[in-house]
């Protein structure tokens, strides 16, 4: 009996309507300017001969490479997009809600989005990080278990916007 192989499903990304905008714009900008600008330069490289020990051709490869990838890369995004609802509960934490918590050092305040548009240096937690996960469906008032692969440590939920 042979085994049949598991085709795992795509994970949703979810995005923020801004962010669904401007992951279309990246990828308009890559496959229209981008790719014809490094091709350009692969061109341009090829004709100063020997492309053996040619550092010019060799950036212009791995640049067409790592563009090509963040092309794919975005197509997934797109293809996976789920909006965030601009209107936001305030009853639980979900998506796209902002949460103020306390923790041990103090209180502080988050935005929970998507993987693809967080940046903990603007307070923008995937909600697929520990504390984002922790804090899913979590209620004013409510205490949180949060788990990292180091550390284990609580917060409290003092405020959902």
């Amino acid at each position: 009996m042979s085994k049949i192989p598991r085709v795992e499903k795509a994970k949703n990304t979810y995005l923020t309507s801004k962010g669904l905008s401007d992951a279309r714009v990246e990828l308009d900008y890559l496959k229209k300017t981008k790719r014809v600008q490094i091709a350009e330069r692969i061109h341009q490289a090829r004709e100063y001969g020997d492309i053996t020990e040619n550092s010019e051709y060799d950036a212009a490869v791995e640049e067409q490479s790592l563009m090509e990838n963040r092309i794919s890369e975005l197509e997934e995004v797109l293809k996976n997009a789920r909006v965030i609802s601009e209107k936001q509960t305030t009853d639980f934490v979900v998506i796209g809600s902002t949460v103020k918590i306390e923790m041990d050092d103090g209180i502080d305040e988050f935005k929970i989005v998507g993987r693809v548009e967080a940046d903990p240096s603007k307070k923008r937690i995937s909600n697929e990080s520990p504390l984002g996960m922790a804090l899913l469906g979590a209620k004013k008032g409510e205490e949180v278990d949060v788990a990292t692969p180091i550390v284990r440590y609580k917060c409290k939920v003092l405020e959902i916007k």
